[in-house]
């Protein structure tokens, strides 16, 4: 098969039933998780500045949105569902489609489901005080009810999170109109400065950008959409810029809320500034509101992913079972993708699973991104407009890259286990390849 690219195909499915409010909360729902509120004690403790700390989170969303506006251009050139496999297929070749594709299942969405799962398990038993149990059960609900709920109808789906979402936002606005009493305060002592804020840097942007990854969910589902070409660039962008003033504000509130000495390297500087603000009732507030914010990322990534393996079954690159239906949600495939996150989630640690996590979604958005950049030069701007061309994918793909390397001189091991995966994910597209081709 050849890497030319090719006319855009009409979107799979015979109707579109995302509305363009769906495609943005599913962008808010999978960017917020857990990392705004436990990221900022290990950065302040690296950079050694509250100051620097809010810069790196602005500059966290400043690479976010140049992710979020390339791959506008790219759904604005490929409306259709299935992000970085349609993505990939159609700029550089078959073959690394089908690759981003199978890290997607894996790495894109198994673990992290699993991860929100964890989580969620630690933050749901807080809430509600009851004792959390020694294997993630809860986790494994969770994951399972998603699929239940997903797989029943696409609107039921999409409504539900809809709402959660909204019940998020009202939370978390609370919390900022609880936190005004801050104002007339007097300030609090920062942190001790470090021999190397530069390193600090190097060792902190890469976590903070994790927390921004979702930007590029509706990217999984363009297909779905109602005008996608227009919908899903903007359901990006809008997400993208609604999130960063949000993590802006909320660590402002962090951050000067006590004195810095008392968050630094600490997970929980949510609930010790929700402590501090407004005493116990904030942190169940904090805690209440982390626990929404897992369950939506999990909604969030059992809608997206699924799309992707359906996308991949509908072009032969994966069992035609796992395909869509005219009318109906991808079930098959949502039960294919919560199946990996289930294996995940009672296999792998928390902690490997972030490492992990993030190495792999990295390389894939940036390759999808310099798929960006050839189709560009090849078809011109007219054909593939971008926004803040050229400087808005170089600094994306830079960014990207930095934070790899970095994750591999942190942590060799997982940095190893991620390569890994996306070798056997190229092998096995390589194969897949060769048999679509045989049968051709």
């Amino acid at each position: 098969m050849n890497s030319a690219v090719k006319p855009s195909e009409p979107p799979t499915a015979p109707t579109a039933p995302i509305a363009a409010r769906s495609a943005t909360a599913l962008v808010i729902a999978s960017m917020i998780g857990v990392g705004v509120f436990t990221t900022s004690g290990f950065a302040l403790h690296d950079l050694g500045s509250r100051g620097a700390v809010l810069l790196a989170w602005l500059a966290g969303g400043a690479i976010a949105l140049c992710g979020a506006l390339s791959y506008g251009a790219l759904a604005l050139r490929f409306p259709d569902s299935g992000g970085e496999y349609e993505y990939l297929r159609r700029t550089l070749h078959p073959t690394a489609g089908t690759a981003a594709g199978l890290v997607s299942m894996v790495a894109g969405f198994g673990a992290p489901l699993a991860a929100a799962a964890h989580l969620l398990q630690v933050y749901g038993c807080r809430c509600l005080a009851i004792g959390e149990p020694t294997q993630p059960w809860v986790g494994t609900v969770a994951i399972v009810l998603a699929a239940w709920l997903h797989g029943r109808r696409v609107e039921l789906g999409t409504r539900l999170q809809d709402r959660v979402v909204a019940a998020k936002l009202a939370l978390m606005a609370l919390f900022l109109i609880a936190s005004l009493r801050l104002f007339g305060r007097a300030p609090t002592h920062a942190a001790p400065p470090v021999a190397s804020p530069w390193r600090g840097l190097v060792a902190s942007m890469p976590w903070i950008y994790l927390a921004y990854s979702g930007w590029n969910a509706s990217a999984y589902i363009a297909g779905e959409v109602v005008d996608a070409r227009r919908n899903v660039p903007r359901a990006m962008v809008h997400g993208c810029l609604l999130v960063t003033a949000l993590y802006l504000a909320l660590n402002a509130v962090f951050l000067w809320s006590v004195d810095g000495s008392e968050l630094v390297g600490r997970p929980e500087v949510a609930a010790i500034a929700a402590r501090a603000l407004l005493g116990r009732p904030g942190e169940l507030l904090v805690t209440a509101t982390v626990s929404l914010a897992l369950l939506t990322s999990i909604l969030g990534m059992t809608m997206a992913g699924p799309r992707v393996v359906a996308r991949m079954a509908d072009d032969g690159a994966l069992p035609r079972a796992l395909g869509t239906v005219a009318g109906q949600p991808p079930r098959a495939a949502i039960v294919a993708q919560a199946a990996i996150a289930l294996l995940f989630l009672w296999a792998t640690g928390l902690q490997q699973l972030m490492t992990y996590i993030g190495w792999t979604l990295s390389l894939c958005a940036a390759a999808a991104v310099v798929g960006l950049v050839r189709v560009r030069l090849r078809e011109g701007g007219e054909a593939v407009a971008c926004r803040g061309w050229p400087w808005v994918p170089i600094v994306f793909v830079g960014a990207v890259l930095w934070f790899a390397i970095g994750a591999v001189v942190a942590a060799p091991r997982d940095s190893l286990l991620a390569l890994g995966t996306v070798v056997a994910a190229a092998s096995l597209a390589h194969l897949l390849g060769r048999r679509r081709a045989d049968r051709a």
